[in-house]
């Protein structure tokens, strides 16, 4: 119990009345010492000397100096009156309590190390609220500002540029910076990355919908020549671009879309290793395309993936790519070319013999051009697109998985279709409105076409073979698999495929997409794949008697089922069937 000195009745002040109970400090309010086992010194009414505070002083858990910068709570100073009132009963309660709880300072506060962590995973609105709790937690903010690599910022259109440019400058050691632009861009936005990040290395801009990319050529042509460490350039919605002029020696890869009406373009980047172009499916383009390939193989000879997309694709402009013969070329892609056909294949097996990806989607070319692929290219294709490809039968795509042993990736999409269904849908676009005594007679033409359709089927075994994609290929009514490390298959919209005439022999299959298919579809896959139904066929052994004159199955407890195949069928019960 603490002693207080006796006051004088003279000087006493008058008694108030009871104060309402507070908490009050860990320090005692006369010597400023901790309370926890202590006795005043100025209980015989002398002052106590000012004894000041070190680090090697003893402290109660959750107190610290200023100096530190904790983002621990610091309490309240004490009133002069409540101090000098007797302390009551409580407070020796309350002390009892807080001896039972053995708390130091070290173990309530966080490593600066562990809290730049936290902060990491938040974005940077509520970083910004962050900085403003204490002067601990501003460090720590502004710490991993400094020392942040990569940052992925959402522009609303509320966001001004002074915002954004704001936020850049506490990032001056970022390396990689993407933009999702939810407003128009201009140039503005690049002056703005360029005088903040010195050191940035990759650059992308992504545009949503109802957003314009007002940045032109000249622009964005000056920009990379800025930025001496830029390697990854990728912008979205080009629509403005007009002409293109690229010259920088530490470009690596390069990705613009939505092109459109390019008057000239000029690449002058002898380190690029990756290049894509996409274009608008516009049919007014007028970007000479033949011009822009034989510019790429003279300026850029260390390229090793190209995609370009365009309706503009011809055998001419793949012949001037050829001609460049790019001896680093692993992938190419060339897109939506309607006017490519078999000549433009002969050309890239002729030059090009290490592909490894090749992708003609939306192209002209026939089995004769698979055939030419396979020829040239058995020890090093291993992934195939040929989707939208009209001319392309179930025997080319057989003829590839049989002749392509390194084939991962299949992709034949739209490329097997009913050609009757599209010359039905075809005549109701163009006779919509007939007339009732028509009906009859175009009834009977269309139950003739049904009956001379002519489906496809097609048999894939391939011991390599981990993605096939079968979409929209109406035109098959046949399906045999024995792919054991195929691992994705897709069959939306084969909306023809019979269930009877479905086998899967694919043991490692996780997803199987069957949207837009019959029921009887999907209930055969689950039926095969995800064993949910008794299978028909009774795969038990038979024995024959002694006399040999009758047949007859040994029982369950006979057959021993191996240990492959027990992991096999557990294996089996992984797969998911999309069928929504």
């Amino acid at each position: 119990m603490l002693h207080h000195p006796s006051v004088d009745s003279s000087t006493a002040a008058p008694k108030q009345a009871a104060l309402p109970k507070k908490r009050g400090s860990y320090n005692c309010g006369r010597c400023g010492l901790p309370k926890k086992g202590h006795t005043c010194p100025s209980a015989d009414g002398r002052p106590a000397p000012l004894v000041p505070r070190s680090g090697h002083g003893l402290r109660r858990a959750l107190f610290s100096d200023e100096d530190r910068g904790s983002s621990a709570l610091v309490p309240a100073p004490v009133d002069e009156e409540v101090a000098g009132t007797p302390v009551p009963e409580v407070v020796e309660e309350e002390e009892e309590e807080e001896d039972e709880v053995d708390w130091t300072e070290e173990a309530m506060i966080l490593p600066t190390s562990c809290m730049v962590e936290v902060l990491k995973r938040l974005s940077p609105k509520e970083l910004m609220r962050a900085a403003a709790v204490c002067r601990g937690w501003r460090g720590c903010v502004r710490r991993m500002w400094r020392s942040a690599e990569e940052l992925r910022l959402s522009v609303s259109p509320r966001s001004q540029i002074g915002f954004v440019g704001s936020l850049l400058q506490k990032c001056s050691g970022l390396s990689r910076l993407t933009l999702r632009m939810e407003s128009d861009v201009d140039a503005t936005m690049l002056a703005c990355v360029v005088f903040s990040l010195p050191n940035l290395e990759a650059f992308e801009i992504n545009m949503t919908k109802n957003t314009v990319n007002r940045i032109t050529g000249n622009e964005l042509s000056r920009f990379v020549a800025e930025k001496r460490c830029l390697t990854t350039l990728k912008v979205e919605g080009c629509t403005n671009i007009g002409f293109l002029n690229i010259s920088s020696s530490s470009l690596s890869t390069l990705w613009l879309s939505n092109l459109y009406c390019i008057s000239k373009m000029v690449f002058k980047c002898p380190n690029l290793r990756e290049i894509s172009l996409d274009f608008a499916r516009q049919e007014n383009d007028s970007t000479d395309l033949v011009t822009m390939m034989e510019n790429l193989g003279r300026s850029c000879p260390k390229l090793t993936n190209i995609h370009i997309a365009s309706i503009q694709l011809c055998n001419e402009a793949v012949l001037a790519l050829t001609s460049a013969n790019l001896r680093c070329l692993r992938m190419l892609s060339l897109v939506l070319g309607s006017r490519i056909t078999d000549a433009a294949v002969t050309s890239i097996v002729s030059c090009y013999t290490s592909l490894e990806l090749l992708d003609l989607s939306g192209s002209s070319i026939s089995d004769s051009g698979i055939r030419m692929l396979c020829k040239v290219l058995p020890e090093t294709l291993s992934r195939l697109l040929l989707a939208l490809c009209p001319n392309i039968t179930s025997s080319g795509i057989q003829f590839a998985a049989v002749q392509l042993p390194l084939l991962q990736l299949i992709d034949c999409g739209m490329s097997i279709s009913d050609t009757g269904y599209h010359y039905e849908s075809s005549q109701e676009k163009l006779c919509p409105n007939i007339k009732r005594s028509g009906e009859y007679t175009m009834c009977q033409k269309l139950s003739t076409m049904k009956s001379q359709r002519i489906y496809q089927k097609l048999i894939i075994k391939h011991a390599n073979l981990r993605k096939l994609s079968l979409w929209g290929c109406s035109g098959l009514d046949a399906l045999y698999l024995n792919c054991p490390e195929l691992n994705d298959l897709n069959l939306n919209s084969c909306t023809n495929l019979h269930p009877e005439r479905l086998l899967l022999r694919c043991p490692n299959l996780k997803d199987i997409h069957a949207s837009g298919c019959q029921d009887m579809l999907i209930g055969a896959i689950r039926n095969q794949v995800l064993n949910e139904f008794v299978a028909v066929e009774n795969h038990l052994p038979c024995k024959r008697l002694a006399d040999g004159s009758k047949r007859v199955q040994v029982p369950l407890f006979i057959q021993q089922i191996s240990d492959g195949e027990k992991q096999k069928r557990r294996q089996m019960t992984h797969c998911i069937v999309h069928h929504v």
